[in-house]
């Protein structure tokens, strides 16, 4: 096999240290190739004195396993050392069972890279991996929050109090200042009941009977505790979305472009923009995008027999709110991605429809990227006007299972 980098290393990286491995072609006895494999500890200054290393010896290519966030150091200081440093998945440099040491594996990665068998997974560029420290923390700190708030309902069913079985969203104006109420001793389900607002002032019968239970200065204790804890969090995630909002500046113009999508906020686009870099040159295709995010079928096929057919994991954080964009268009009307989840939700389930509607997000902002043409509405009927004929066999096959036979007649 041909050697495309003659002087290549392979680093191991575990938390407390790392394994290198130099691997010269030529210079071993009779012209082999020569490994030699170092201990070099994770602190800076061990990384900074591996880095000077690299550099004497005149590798051209440097090959390091993603092993969960040790790899950090390691991939920053080298980043711009001036040799090639490709971060590789797990998946594809797995070592051989039954042969797997840390030394074994630092050798297999260099020897790996010598004959150009390992693909650099996408790092973004630092102000990319800013952004995207701060819109992770919002979504966990987000998560965080909405847990809270179920603490919070367990906590009022326990008291017997069944005020989410009427007002539905716990997070409402009304509902905390019932809340509050009864935390400050307030138990006449009447005069609970009158704190509501707006719409659910209808319901003041049905809340008058929701809020008879047994809440007592325990519950009262423990539902202060959550909804402080709520309010640290909100003030929280609100200062992650100012400095979001200062960072997002230079992308801003993209940010805009894919909010004409249905579905999309900036929230959402924030996470889009931090996740990929807003940078759809790193994909020669919105299948690629689709792909690398996750939500493309999987391909395994053995002997002619396409097995599992499964979704790859992908990354997380962009799913996560692909799926609440997708939940929102679930709920338009006269929206193309509207008919299009519904469609697919009943034929396949929505679980798969959900998926569809996210390679579609992805792929529908490759193509506006790469074009700069804002997104346009196709219509709810889109689908039945190209394709009236299979619109058509659908309909009628509907009939034909409820048990009616259907003869048509073109529309004079």
């Amino acid at each position: 096999m041909e050697v495309l980098h003659r002087r290549c290393a392979g680093i191991d990286v575990s938390k407390k240290d790392a394994k290198v491995c130099v691997r010269i072609a030529g210079a071993g006895p009779r012209g082999g190739t020569e490994q030699k494999v170092r201990t070099w500890g994770a602190t800076t200054n061990q990384i900074l004195a591996l880095r000077e290393h690299l550099i004497h010896q005149q590798v051209s290519l440097v090959v390091m396993e993603a092993t969960g966030d040790y790899w950090k150091p390691f991939y920053y200081l080298l980043e711009d050392a001036g040799f090639e440093l490709q971060l590789a998945n797990p998946r594809h440099v797995r070592n051989l069972p039954g042969r797997k040491t840390d030394v074994s594996d630092a050798a297999w990665l260099a020897d790996l890279g010598a004959h150009g068998l390992t693909r650099g997974s996408l790092v973004p560029p630092p102000p990319i991996r800013v952004l995207r420290d701060l819109t992770r923390s919002r979504a966990l700190l987000t998560r965080d929050r909405t847990r809270e708030y179920q603490r919070l309902e367990k906590l009022l069913e326990d008291a017997g109090i069944k005020l989410t079985s009427v007002a539905s969203d716990i997070t409402g104006v009304s509902v905390r200042a019932m809340i509050e109420a009864l935390i400050a001793g307030q138990r006449d389900p009447v005069a609970l009941a009158s704190l509501a607002r707006t719409r659910l002032r209808a319901k003041i019968p049905d809340l008058t009977e929701a809020l008879v239970g047994r809440f007592s200065e325990h519950h009262a204790f423990l539902a202060r505790m959550h909804l402080d804890l709520i309010d640290q969090h909100t003030v929280m995630i609100d200062q992650l979305t100012e400095r979001i909002e200062e960072l997002i500046e230079p992308y801003r113009g993209f940010r805009d472009l894919i909010c004409t999508i249905p579905g999309i906020d900036t929230v959402v686009a924030a996470v889009v923009i931090a996740e990929t870099g807003a940078d759809m040159t790193r994909f020669p295709s919105p299948q690629h995008l689709a792909s690398w995010a996750g939500t493309a079928p999987g391909s395994h096929e053995s002997a002619g027999r396409s097995k599992s057919t499964k979704t790859r994991k992908g990354d997380s954080y962009l799913k996560g709110a692909l799926g609440i964009a997708v939940m929102a268009i679930s709920r338009t009307n006269n929206t193309h991605l509207g008919a299009k989840y519904r469609r697919l939700a009943k034929r396949r389930g929505e679980s798969k429809a959900i998926v569809a509607l996210e390679r579609t997000l992805l792929e529908t902002i490759w193509n506006m990227a790469t074009t700069g043409v804002l997104y346009q509405e196709l219509g709810a009927e889109h689908y039945t006007n190209a394709y009236p004929e299979r619109a058509k066999r659908q309909a009628l096959n509907q009939l034909r299972k409820l048990g009616y036979t259907v003869t048509l007649q073109p529309a004079s």
